[in-house]
């Protein structure tokens, strides 16, 4: 009888950790470059992207753009779609409801958030979530204003708060900083100042709640090294010795290992794309968590293309007016939590 009972209790036990590891929510991050619609927006210049321009941007390239976007997204995993998942490089929110209406992700029953932002060419962040899997208490844009150019303008910060189903709350921010023309020191404050933007909303969220929990993710256009992620959002590597809102950068071991980045330029692979977490999201046994090398870069075959000299990257939509018909010049991130 005792023999029996111990091995129904054993096989109780196996069977809620089988439960237990089936528990995951996927959170994801693309910059999928210059997703626009075909129709020219006379308050932004969206003009490249139109049937008469050199592009000769059209409805068919345009169809054949979000279906491969939508396989993407929806291969990240095998089993499951991502819970929430962070774009950049979006026009607005028609090509968001186009995409979230495709076959591959259809199913995943999809609420957007998006909020226009003063950007000259019209394009933005947003974030896609499930609706059957988390819901949204609050968003809003976090302008990025810089003190020394009042004329400034960039895309927005995208903030949003999420209730899990542990019942927990999760703050999100979705970036997309600004680029490094005119060079990468010439244009370094940029950063440094979106990197302001994003700290200081911690900051304020902290002092109203110690136990807030966050997620950073986006294309930030610098490395997890530079100035701007380390010393401004105070997001590291550190394993030890942490302190009341330090973020950890699941990606920053990535760069330091020298593993393929998320963006190749000049075939020189970056680490451009990245997610950070607060540390109160890492190893924990009570609940909704993440490891410290739980950051990983989706790749697949059919999204690269190998150049003459066998040389590798991300296969982009255009080069210049040229069409390549590649899905992004950019590898989405993701993280995996399990609770």
């Amino acid at each position: 009888m005792i023999k029996s009972i111990s091995l129904v209790s054993l096989l109780f036990f196996f069977s809620m950790v089988s439960a237990q590891k089936e528990n995951k929510l996927i959170v994801g991050f693309y910059n999928v470059e210059n997703l626009f619609d075909t129709i020219d927006q006379p308050d932004v210049i969206d003009e490249e992207f139109t049937p008469e321009s050199e592009k000769n941007w059209n409805t068919a390239k345009y169809e054949k753009k979000i279906s491969d976007l939508a396989r993407v997204i929806s291969s990240m995993d095998k089993k499951e779609l991502p819970s929430i998942i962070g774009l950049a490089e979006i026009e607005n929110r028609s090509v968001l409801e186009d995409l979230t209406r495709t076959k591959d992700l259809e199913k995943g029953n999809y609420g957007i958030i998006h909020f226009d932002s003063p950007d000259a060419r019209g394009i933005d962040v947003a974030i896609l979530y499930r609706k059957d899997k988390v819901k949204v208490l609050d968003s809003e844009a976090l302008p990025v204003r810089l003190p020394y150019d009042t004329a400034f303008k960039t895309r927005d910060i995208l903030y949003a708060k999420f209730r899990l189903s542990d019942g927990k709350e999760l703050n999100v921010f979705a970036n997309h900083w600004s680029s490094r023309r005119g060079g990468m020191k010439e244009s370094e404050p940029k950063r440094m100042y979106c990197g302001v933007t994003v700290r200081r909303k911690i900051d304020l969220l902290l002092s109203k709640d110690i136990n807030s929990r966050f997620l950073i993710m986006g294309d930030f256009n610098d490395e997890p090294s530079n100035k701007s992620i380390m010393s401004i959002l105070m997001a590291t590597n550190k394993k030890k010795n942490i302190a009341t809102g330090d973020l950890y950068n699941l990606f920053y071991d990535r760069h330091n290992n020298g593993d393929i980045g998320s963006y190749s330029y000049k075939n020189e692979w970056n680490m451009l794309d990245q997610i950070i977490v607060s540390y109160n999201l890492i190893n924990r046994m009570d609940g909704f968590s993440c490891d410290f090398d739980s950051g990983k870069i989706f790749k697949e075959d059919w999204m690269m293309y190998t150049n003459d000299k066998g040389e590798v990257s991300p296969n982009r939509s255009y080069g210049g007016p040229n069409y390549y018909g590649g899905v992004s010049d950019h590898l989405p991130v993701y993280v995996e939590f399990s609770f």
